[in-house]
C-alpha cells in the first residue's frame, strides 16, 4: 500500500480521532473546502479497508473508523448539504452483499437529498433481490450501489446481472474508494466512481 502524504487521510488510518478532530478544524478555519477534507478522510478509510483485506486490521478496527467518521461528518454534513430541495426522481442506495461499510455511501445519500432527490437508502448487506424489490417498487431510474471491500466485487457482479435478468430499466453506478473502469467493466455497470461528489454529476446525467 503507498504510503499516505495528506496528514488527514493518515490520521484516519492511525485512527487517531482527537488528531482528525484538530485537523478537520484547522483545515475548515482555513478556508478548506468540505468536500476535500471528506475526500481525504475516504482516502484514509481505502488504507483502513485494505489494512482489514491483509489481516492487519481486524473488524474492530474497520467499525471504529466509521465511527470515527460518522461523527466527524455530523460537523460537516451542514456545510455540505445543499438547499435545492425540488423533487428531481427516485434513487436506490445501499453496500452490497457481504460488505458492512456505510460510510461512504452515507456520504452519497447526504449529497444526493441535498441535491433534491429522493433516495431510498437499503442500508448494508443488500443481497441483489432487495435492490431489484427497491427499483420496481419506487420505479427508481439509477441505483446506486457501495462496496469497501475487493472481496465483495463478486457481489457487485452478481447483483448487476440479477437487475439486468430482471430486465429492469435502471442505470447502475458501482461507488467505492478503490473502484475504477476496470471494476465498472467486471461487473458490467453503467457508471463507476470513487468519489462521493461524483454522485449526483452521474445522477443529474441519468435524469
Amino acid at each position: 500500500m503507498a504510503t499516505l502524504t495528506d496528514a488527514l487521510a493518515k490520521a484516519v488510518l492511525d485512527l487517531e480521532e482527537g488528531k482528525i478532530k484538530q485537523l478537520v478544524e484547522e483545515r475548515l478555519a482555513a478556508g478548506v473546502s468540505p468536500m476535500e477534507i471528506v475526500n481525504s478522510m475516504q482516502e484514509g478509510m481505502t488504507g483502513v479497508g485494505n489494512l482489514f483485506e491483509t489481516g492487519e486490521y481486524f473488524l474492530s478496527e474497520l467499525i471504529m473508523a466509521g465511527e470515527i467518521m460518522k461523527e466527524t461528518m455530523v460537523k460537516l454534513e451542514p456545510l455540505l448539504t445543499g438547499t435545492n430541495q425540488d423533487y428531481k426522481g427516485n434513487i436506490v442506495i445501499g453496500t452490497v452483499k457481504g460488505d458492512i461499510h456505510d460510510l461512504g455511501k452515507d456520504i452519497v445519500v447526504m449529497l444526493l437529498k441535498g441535491a433534491g432527490y429522493n433516495v431510498i437508502d437499503l442500508g448494508v448487506d443488500v443481497p441483489p433481490e432487495k435492490f431489484i424489490a427497491a427499483v420496481k417498487e419506487h420505479q427508481a431510474p439509477l441505483l446506486a450501489m457501495s462496496v469497501l471491500l475487493t472481496a465483495c466485487q463478486e457481489s457487485v457482479k452478481d447483483t448487476v446481472l440479477a437487475v439486468k435478468e430482471a430486465g429492469l430499466d435502471t442505470k447502475i453506478l458501482v461507488g467505492g474508494n478503490y473502484v475504477d473502469e476496470k471494476v465498472r467493466e467486471y461487473s458490467g455497470a453503467d457508471y463507476s466512481t470513487n468519489l462521493a461528489s461524483d454522485g449526483v454529476k452521474i445522477a443529474e446525467a441519468v435524469f
